[in-house]
């Protein structure tokens, strides 16, 4: 499953698995059903945000990378490794 804001209405024709939020049609009001569904979307999608969020705190992310492209992979699993086990002593 992949989750998109509703700047990626296209990406559902591209990607079975995409879920994104219902766009509201011009002059008229979403149903109910929709509205439940876009608030379901954003609960899942926040975490993800705040999961980047926090990688970007550690700058892997937030710009250039200016190290040597070999060793990205290696910093960025031990940065995950920080911030899963971070996650997992906090609950």
């Amino acid at each position: 499953m992949c989750l998109a804001d509703r700047g990626y209405q296209g990406f559902a024709k591209l990607h079975a698995g995409a879920c994104t939020p219902t766009k509201k049609p011009r002059k008229q009001p979403l149903s109910q059903d929709e509205k439940q569904h876009n608030r379901a979307l954003a609960r899942l999608r926040v975490r993800v945000e705040h999961v980047i969020r926090r990688f970007k705190i550690f700058r892997i992310f937030s710009g250039r990378y200016r190290n040597r492209r070999k060793r990205f992979g290696l910093r960025l699993n031990l940065i995950a490794g920080l911030l899963n086990c971070e996650l997992a002593h906090a609950s």
